[in-house]
């Protein structure tokens, strides 16, 4: 019979090897001033898109790691309303998206604010109806493998507190590996019956906001761990039954945070693109038809652009969307596509994007 790690008496004495820790933390912390400065030297329209993605992608992917696909285009569009930005997409989302940005946004919104159980209660309505200790068990039946396993009732509202006493108390830990070990106490602890990964990824992303010091979110370490496939729960499987030595935790969370940050690079390149080529056109004649489909040019247009396209999407007639792309051609903003068959496409002029 496996002993957990929270049946050891001195469980919560968690240590690790600094050698292998310190370097890696200190390329995570590299590499999170890097983009958080790039993001400041945007304004705060630009910070704010780039937020509504990396928060889209976040609240996608945490319920994809546990099986539920989420309408990103309803996502989007109530984080954007939430947060008072205007966007090109307007899709309605239903009750459930509704509650789960509510939810993340209250995780980055208010991250100065307590953890409390009352917090946690709510968050997990939102998700299930229910919450009671559990085991998670995976294979044939007969043939069950425990991955996780909570402590027993008795000890779960002690547990409880401690973990949130010492998640709101001050202390001198570096709050990435802070970020790291309230995700691996959170799910040994395994409060709820169903959700405690999902809420132990909010509870991580408040953390790191707590280390960003900012309500804005410009990487997302849900979607990295769905990119690195399965290791997320092999490794918290792992941890539950071996020693208090979590130097092999801190060493994949840090390298997968590490690689979250990096992959978001992209981002913020293509956010830098675009506030370069609205400031260089900050004088430009422009009406809101041509400021819609640009923005929808650079934010990353799927298929050709025609006049036909340009019509539909701008709800406007045939001759008035040939006159918005000649009018931005003279610009030199569009330029026509060689070729094109019967119907003319346009793109932007690379050089203007800078």
């Amino acid at each position: 019979m496996p002993v957990y790690i929270h049946q050891r008496k001195d469980w919560l004495k968690f240590n690790w090897n600094e050698s292998v820790i310190a370097p890696l933390l200190a390329r995570v912390s590299h590499h999170q001033g890097r983009l958080l400065g790039r993001m400041e030297g945007v304004g705060s329209k630009f910070r704010a898109e780039a937020c509504i993605y990396t928060l889209t992608l976040e609240v996608i992917n945490s319920a994809g790691i546990d099986g539920e696909m989420l309408n990103s285009d309803q996502v989007r569009s109530c984080l954007a309303r939430r947060l008072g930005m205007e966007i090109t997409d307007t899709a309605t989302a239903d009750a459930h998206i509704r509650g789960i940005v509510d939810m993340m946004l209250d995780v980055t919104q208010n991250y100065t604010q307590p953890l409390t159980s009352e917090r946690l209660s709510t968050w997990h309505s939102i998700l299930f109806p229910t919450h009671k200790s559990m085991s998670v068990l995976s294979g044939l039946p007969g043939k069950k493998k425990i991955h996780l396993q909570a402590p027993d009732a008795g000890l779960l509202a002690s547990e409880m507190t401690r973990l949130l006493d010492w998640f709101n108390g001050a202390e001198r830990l570096d709050p990435v590996l802070k970020a790291a070990i309230v995700h691996l106490w959170f799910v040994a602890a395994h409060p709820f019956e169903k959700g405690n990964g999902r809420i132990a990824r909010a509870i991580t992303e408040m953390q790191l906001s707590r280390a960003d010091r900012s309500d804005l979110r410009f990487y997302s370490l849900s979607s990295q761990i769905r990119r690195e496939g399965g290791g997320y729960y092999d490794i918290l499987g792992k941890k539950q039954k071996g020693w208090h030595d979590i130097t092999d935790w801190l060493e994949w969370f840090l390298n997968t945070l590490d690689h979250a940050l990096t992959n978001t690079d992209e981002t913020s390149g293509i956010v830098l693109k675009k506030a370069r080529f609205w400031e260089r056109h900050l004088g430009t004649s422009l009406n809101e038809r041509q400021r819609k489909m640009l923005d929808k040019l650079l934010d990353g247009f799927e298929g050709r652009l025609t006049s036909s396209k340009w019509a539909m999407i701008t709800q406007s007639s045939q001759d008035s969307a040939g006159r918005d792309i000649n009018d931005l051609v003279r610009k030199r903003i569009l330029e026509r596509e060689p070729g094109g068959g019967r119907s003319t496409n346009y793109k932007i002029i690379t050089e203007t994007i800078g």
